[in-house]
């Protein structure tokens, strides 16, 4: 029996006006999301953040390669280099002084929220920045970042000579390149020296007070005072000794800030002498500096002592990085944690670094989770080194924050 064939219903034009309508409507709605992702900004950093305006190009919004997590890689890391480089002080030498978790800091991996952060590639690096000099200013914690970075760099070049230039504390010519990187050792990066009363008196004695520093706010360090005319790359960073009772006693060498030669009255805190001194030194740096060079500002390294500061017994003997709550435990400011003094001090940098040409490289949060990746009793000294980090470690990844904030700046 043969089928019988079937036969359609032609749809009739309301029919056919009722299915198109939907169509419509979701057309609508995908250029409309299309519009809004393209217009909005995917990540603002946050230093623009705060300030609430971009340090770049307004139409395009760098990467916050602060806000992020540590991930575990399941298998070690191809190092950069390795513990045999000679740059590394020894204290810092994790691997080469055996602490136990030495070569399990290299399998963390820090992961920016929305966006990669490629690991910096010693050979592209020097390709990259060829007839350049890199000097890093600061304090002992910048020299943790150059000796990363140096070692990286001799990982991959033969042709390498000493050279300590323009007041640099230590350096590094890559002769293939005639690339530089320097080191200008300085703790306050204004002048500083000790100071005793006058037998002739003065505003000072008369107020009492017989001994401690002299903390000159408007006179740069003559170890980097040429620093910024000769260095086409400058990453500063100050804070540490900012807040250092064992260096300037409030009661027996308080620090005395002097500005135009003339004692600041009536004498002020370190709070406010290192407000005086970011304002000073950020002007004669942008005075001098070469035409064409990148200023950069590094953010308050943390320190990681738990069960008391420094001198009251305090460790940091972690395997892991910490978890989030943790973190607030040992940085809140609210609470008056042990190691808060890295957000105070962060609060000074940023308001000063307002409106400046420095860009800020924020590493802070970052590195507040790494309590684990310090020499801690590898150190050798009297107390845990709870401040500095293992070489190779944390401050390779600085590094790469380093790398990325340069070609944002010039993609």
């Amino acid at each position: 029996m043969a089928a019988k064939p079937t036969t359609r219903r032609p749809l009739s034009t309301s029919s056919s006006f009722s299915c198109f309508v939907p169509f419509l409507c979701l057309v609508f709605l995908l250029l409309l999301a299309l519009f809004f992702s393209a217009a909005r900004p995917s990540v603002v950093s946050r230093y623009d953040d705060l300030l609430g305006e971009p340090t770049r190009d307004k139409n395009r919004w760098p990467c916050n390669y602060s806000d992020g997590a540590w991930v575990l890689d399941p298998d070690p890391v191809a190092l950069r280099y390795d513990h045999t480089c000679k740059e590394i002080f020894k204290g810092w030498n994790c691997i080469a002084s055996g602490k136990h978790n030495g070569r399990d800091l290299l399998r963390w991996r820090w992961q920016p929220s929305r966006c990669g952060l490629p690991r910096l590639e010693p050979l592209r690096f020097l390709r990259r920045f060829r007839n350049t000099n890199i000097g890093f200013v600061g304090d002992s914690l910048n020299r943790n970042m150059y000796v990363s970075l140096v070692c990286m760099l001799r990982s991959v070049s033969r042709g390498v000579r000493k050279w300590r230039p323009a007041g640099a504390d230590r350096g590094f010519t890559f002769l293939d390149y005639n690339l530089t990187v320097a080191y200008h050792r300085t703790n306050l990066l204004v002048r500083y020296g000790r100071w005793s009363a006058s037998d002739n008196g003065g505003a000072l004695e008369s107020l009492g007070i017989k001994q401690g520093y002299r903390v000159d706010v408007d006179v740069p360090e003559h170890t980097w005072a040429e620093a910024p005319s000769f260095h086409h790359i400058l990453i500063f960073n100050t804070g540490h000794w900012w807040w250092a009772p064992s260096k300037f006693d409030p009661e027996q060498s308080p620090m005395l800030f002097f500005e135009k030669g003339l004692p600041v009255l009536p004498p002020v805190t370190p709070e406010i002498g290192i407000d005086l001194a970011l304002k000073h030194m950020i002007s004669y740096v942008e005075r001098r500096a070469a035409k064409g060079s990148r200023t950069f500002f590094r953010t308050q390294s943390p320190r990681h002592f738990e069960g008391g500061d420094w001198n009251q017994g305090g460790s940091c003997r972690r395997r892991e990085p910490l978890l989030s709550h943790e973190v607030e435990e040992l940085f809140s400011v609210e609470r008056n944690a042990t190691n808060a003094e890295v957000r105070v001090i962060n609060q000074h940098l940023y308001k000063a670094l307002q409106r400046s040409s420095f860009q800020v490289l924020d590493i802070t949060r970052m590195s507040e989770f790494r309590a684990d990746a310090h020499p801690s009793t590898m150190g050798r000294k009297k107390h845990e080194d709870c401040m500095h980090w293992c070489l190779p470690g944390l401050t390779d990844t600085w590094n790469d924050v380093l790398m990325a904030a340069l070609e944002d700046s010039t993609s």
